[in-house]
C-alpha cells in the first residue's frame, strides 16, 4: 500500500457530506480523520447518516475551518453556496488541498456571481485570478491533477455538459441550446422547504427558476472554454418526484454535413476512454441506470435538417449527489493526490 492521505471533510451533516464520507471511510489510500459541522457536534455521524451505523468511531465536530484543516492533505467542502467562499481565506492559508462542492468557486466574473447567487463575493480576486480549477474531469483532467483549489461543478451543470462536450470539442455547438432538465428532491438539500415536501413533491411536476437558474453562467463558461461558439443557452429546470437523479433534454442543431452516423460515432468516441461516461448501444439513458453510482450516460437521437442545419436531441442522466456531487468531488480528490481517479467509485449502483 502506498501512502495514506490524510482528509477532513467540513459540512458533513448534509446529503452531499454524506455521500463524501461514504467513499471516504472505506478508501484504500485516504483516511477520513475529521468531519466538521455547526449541527450534531459530538454526536456519532450515524445518528444524521444511519447508513453508517457500525461503519465510523467518527462523530461531528463544532471546530473552525483551519482546526478542521490542520495537519490534512485535502479537505472536502459541503456547504451551501455564500457560506463556503467565507471559509475559503482560513482554508488556503492551511496549506491543505481544497475540493469544493459549493458554486462559490465556478464562474470567473464577481458581477455574474452576484446576479445569480444575489450577494457579493467574500472574495472576488479568486474568481478573477482563476484560483480554482473547475473540476469536471472530462474536460480539465490534467488541470485537476496539479490543481490545489477544485470548484466542482452543478449537478445540473455536470449533466448537460457531458451532454454536449462532445459537440463543442468537436466545433459543432453554435449559437442556441435548449435544455430541459428534471431533477430529484436530494438536489435542494437536507433542509425541508415548500418544493422538497413530499406530499407536493410525490405527485407533482413543477418548474422553478426557469430561465434564470444559477448553472446557467457555469455551463455556458464550460462549454465555451471546450470549443462552443456565441453560444446561448435556454434552461428549464423541472423538479421532479424523485429522491435522486436527474434527466436532461438538450436540443442543438448541427451543419447538415454531421450525419446521423457522424453523431453517433463522435459520441461513442469521445467517451469510450472515459470511466463514468457511459453511452448505451441498444438505448437511451435513464436515471434508474445511474442512480445510486458516479457513472452518467449520454446518448442521443438526430433529427430532420432545415435550412442546412439538422436537429439534434441529446439525452443525459446522473445521480445528482454523487456524479452531479460528491462522487465527482472525490474523482477530483483522487486526481489531485496521484490516485487512480476511479478508486472508491466504481460501484455500479443497485438495479432497479
Amino acid at each position: 500500500m502506498g501512502k495514506r492521505f490524510k482528509a477532513a471533510v467540513i459540512g458533513g451533516s448534509g446529503y452531499g457530506g454524506a455521500e463524501l464520507i461514504r467513499r471516504l471511510i472505506h478508501h484504500p489510500f485516504v483516511e477520513l480523520s475529521r468531519v466538521a459541522s455547526v449541527d450534531f457536534i459530538g454526536e456519532p455521524l450515524s445518528a444524521v447518516h444511519p447508513n453508517l451505523e457500525g461503519r465510523t468511531d467518527l462523530v461531528f465536530e463544532g471546530i473552525s475551518p483551519g482546526e478542521a484543516a490542520k495537519g490534512m492533505d485535502v479537505v472536502l467542502l459541503g456547504l451551501p453556496h455564500k457560506i463556503s467562499a467565507t471559509k475559503m481565506p482560513e482554508l488556503m492559508a492551511s496549506g491543505a488541498r481544497v475540493v469544493d462542492l459549493s458554486g462559490d468557486f465556478r464562474l470567473r466574473d464577481p458581477a455574474v456571481y452576484k446576479r445569480y447567487y444575489g450577494a457579493d463575493h467574500p472574495c472576488p480576486d479568486e474568481l478573477t485570478k482563476g484560483t480554482f480549477v473547475y473540476g469536471l474531469p472530462e474536460l480539465n483532467r490534467e488541470a485537476i491533477k496539479t490543481a490545489r483549489y477544485v470548484a466542482s461543478p452543478g449537478c445540473f451543470a455536470t449533466t448537460i455538459e457531458l451532454a454536449l462536450l462532445p459537440l463543442a470539442k468537436a466545433g459543432l455547438l453554435t449559437g442556441g441550446v435548449e435544455i430541459v432538465a428534471i431533477t430529484g428532491s436530494s438536489g435542494s438539500g437536507i433542509a425541508p422547504s415548500a418544493g422538497t415536501h413530499h406530499p407536493v413533491r410525490a405527485s407533482n411536476l413543477r418548474t422553478y427558476k426557469p430561465l434564470d437558474h444559477q448553472h446557467i453562467p457555469e455551463i455556458v463558461l464550460t462549454l465555451e472554454h471546450a470549443g462552443a461558439k456565441e453560444l446561448v443557452l435556454r434552461f428549464v429546470p423541472v423538479s421532479a418526484p424523485l429522491a435522486r437523479g436527474i434527466f436532461a433534454t438538450s436540443f442543438a442543431h448541427v451543419p447538415e454535413s454531421t450525419t446521423p452516423d457522424k453523431l453517433k460515432s463522435l459520441y461513442a468516441e469521445f467517451y469510450s476512454k472515459e470511466p463514468f461516461v457511459r453511452v448505451p448501444k441498444k438505448r437511451l439513458p435513464e436515471v434508474v441506470a445511474v442512480s445510486g453510482s458516479n457513472f452518467a450516460e449520454v446518448g442521443l437521437q438526430p433529427g430532420d435538417v432545415r435550412d442546412g442545419m439538422r436537429a439534434v436531441a441529446i439525452f443525459s442522466a446522473t445521480d445528482n449527489l454523487i456524479k452531479g456531487g460528491a462522487g465527482q468531488g472525490i474523482q477530483s480528490m483522487n486526481l489531485m493526490l496521484g490516485l487512480d481517479e476511479t478508486l472508491t467509485l466504481e460501484d455500479p449502483g443497485g438495479w432497479p
